[in-house]
């Protein structure tokens, strides 16, 4: 499934609960969705608080849904291409220096 076809699934969910609405209270700013967004990237985390893997993997793949949709919906209400600022952003990574974690940790013991 490509990102447009999820985005639109996404605004066709928002708009049906309301969201939308001026007088909603859970307006779809940048803001709200920017702290929305971290809050569920935090309920991924709790998933490993205490273990290096998932004890359920059902659940934790409804955080991580959660987690896109709102990065969905950022990325829709400012406007910005998600898969182009991806696309872009890989190709600023191919082009980085990356310094072996070894490298940087002694570097930063000077």
């Amino acid at each position: 499934m490509d990102l447009d076809t999820l985005t639109q699934a996404m605004h066709d969910f928002v708009e049906s609960k309301g969201w939308l609405n001026e007088d909603s209270p859970k307006q779809q700013t940048q803001r709200n969705l920017a702290i929305s967004l971290v809050l569920e990237a935090s309920e991924v985390l709790e998933h490993f608080q205490w273990s290096d893997e998932s004890n359920s993997p059902d659940e934790l793949a409804d955080e991580l849904a959660d987690v896109m949709l709102y990065l969905l919906q950022l990325a829709s209400c400012s406007g910005i291409d998600l898969g182009q600022a991806v696309l872009t952003k890989l190709e600023k990574n191919h082009a980085r220096e990356w310094r072996d974690s070894l490298e940087s940790a002694g570097a930063s013991a000077d």
